[in-house]
C-alpha cells in the first residue's frame, strides 16, 4: 500500500489553452490547397515571450519537412503527415496537427494540438497583415488558447 503512494505522478505538459475548452479542426479544410512553402509567423510560448526565432514548413503530397519555433525550442522533422479526420494530420515526430482554421485564400494558417501543448501560425509571406492577426487571435481565443502567450516574429 505504501508503494502506491510513491509511485511517480505522470508528467504534467505545459498548456497554452484550457484543455476542457473545446477545440475544433476545419472541416471544409482542402487539404491540397495546404500544399507548398509556409513561414511561421507566429508561436505560443511561456509568458509570451520568444525562445527562438520563425521556422518554415514545406507540405508536398502527403510529406512535410519543418524547422519550427516550439515551447521547447528550434525543432526539426521530415517525414509523412497523414491526413486522418477532416483538418487533422499525424506528422512523424510531433503531436497530431489540427488546423484551427485557414483563411479564405489559404494564405494564414493556425495550428493547434487538443492538448494544448503547442500551436503556431503559419503563412504564405514572413509578414501577416493586422486583419488576419486579429484573425488568428480571435480563433486561438475561440479554441481555448490564451492569445497573451502568443508570440508574433
Amino acid at each position: 500500500m505504501l508503494a502506491a503512494c510513491a509511485a511517480p505522478k505522470p508528467a504534467k505538459i505545459d498548456t497554452f489553452r484550457a484543455t476542457d475548452a473545446p477545440i475544433y479542426s476545419s472541416a471544409i479544410l482542402d487539404a491540397a490547397r495546404i500544399a507548398g512553402h509556409w513561414v511561421q509567423v507566429a508561436s505560443f510560448a511561456p509568458g509570451g515571450r520568444p525562445i527562438c526565432g520563425p521556422g518554415t514548413v514545406d507540405i508536398d503530397a502527403g510529406s512535410t519537412i519543418w524547422d519550427l519555433c516550439l515551447p521547447s525550442g528550434m525543432r526539426s522533422g521530415a517525414g509523412p503527415m497523414v491526413a486522418g479526420k477532416p483538418g487533422r494530420f499525424a506528422v512523424d515526430g510531433m503531436a497530431n496537427w489540427w488546423v484551427l482554421w485557414v483563411d479564405g485564400d489559404y494564405r494564414t494558417m493556425v495550428i493547434g494540438t487538443p492538448d494544448g501543448s503547442f500551436g503556431f501560425v503559419l503563412n504564405r509571406e514572413a509578414s501577416l497583415p493586422a486583419d488576419r492577426l486579429q484573425a488568428v487571435r480571435d480563433i486561438a481565443r475561440f479554441n481555448g488558447y490564451n492569445p497573451d502567450e502568443m508570440v508574433v516574429f
